[in-house]
């Protein structure tokens, strides 16, 4: 945003003098008297020069010592009309000079801030994705691993939630795959899915249960599309879900930062967090937002 009021001013600045340009421009072309000052300095200034030069020549044959004398009186003449007229020759210098330097100033950022071209590196894995790679969902968990006392605590009738990759969307699946992959791969983390597609009357049962289960009915949630899945971590074998683990906290951060890298929101920045929570919000899906 500095930039840009930076721009701005400068722009500005920009079309001012070239408004006096014009006015003066203008006053030349209209105004007899306008015309008949510049005429007449013009006039005293060649005949200073005429002098100069007409002494110049006179000095010719006297040599080359001569000839470079006659050179620096005639530089010192440029010089004290220079002085005499300090203001016209500055304000002719910074007219001439300020089309490149703003051509200048501007050739590294485009005027408008907002269609900058992006310098946030490319993810490769995320291109390979792009490019057509498609990812394997992992061996389905034993459902042991679901129906713990800790498991049901944290996520009442999870036991019973589908983790059928096949019922999900086709783009968000490959998104949440590659994102599984990333968090193995650069992070450490094994990461299981909870839930993914959810149905209208499973929807409506889990509102039942108040809103800290959930606050979506049937078809407010992007689970009902196959759009939607809650994940955790696998560690020695067991499913950690609860925040309060610092290294499950660690890696729901890592996992909402690798989420949106690839076009998932994340619902760990809603007011209502929901740190293993990813959708892909497709326009037209959905009537009624969740």
């Amino acid at each position: 945003m500095t930039w840009f009021r930076v721009e701005v001013v400068v722009f500005l600045l920009a079309v001012v003098l070239y408004f006096l340009l014009a006015c003066l421009v203008s006053w030349l072309a209209l105004f007899p008297a306008g015309r008949a000052f510049v005429v007449e300095r013009a006039a005293r200034a060649e005949a200073a020069l005429q002098r100069r030069f007409a002494g110049l020549r006179r000095r010719q044959t006297a040599g080359a010592q001569a000839l470079r004398q006659s050179g620096a009186a005639s530089a010192q003449g440029l010089a004290a009309f220079a002085r005499r007229h300090y203001l016209l020759c500055l304000a002719g210098l910074a007219l001439l000079s300020l089309p490149p330097t703003l051509a200048f100033l501007a050739s590294g950022k485009n005027m408008l801030g907002a269609y900058d071209v992006s310098t946030r590196e490319v993810n490769t894995q995320v291109a390979e994705l792009l490019e057509g790679e498609q990812l394997v969902p992992p061996v389905a968990l034993p459902p042991t691993v679901f129906a713990t006392a800790e498991i049901e605590r944290e996520r009442p009738m999870l036991v019973s939630a589908s983790r059928n990759w096949a019922l999900m969307d086709p783009e968000y699946t490959q998104r949440l795959l590659l994102v599984f992959k990333i968090m193995k791969e650069q992070h450490g983390y094994d990461m299981a899915i909870l839930e993914g597609y959810r149905s209208p009357e499973r929807q409506n049962m889990l509102a039942s249960l108040g809103s800290s289960v959930t606050n979506a009915a049937a078809f407010q949630s992007w689970h009902q599309y196959g759009l939607a899945a809650d994940c955790a971590f696998l560690r020695d074998g067991k499913l950690v879900i609860s925040e309060k683990d610092p290294w499950a906290m660690r890696g729901y951060e890592l996992y909402g930062q690798v989420a949106e890298s690839v076009g998932l929101t994340w619902g760990g920045r809603w007011k209502m967090m929901d740190f293993g929570h990813t959708e892909l919000r497709v326009p037209g899906v959905m009537k009624r937002k969740a």
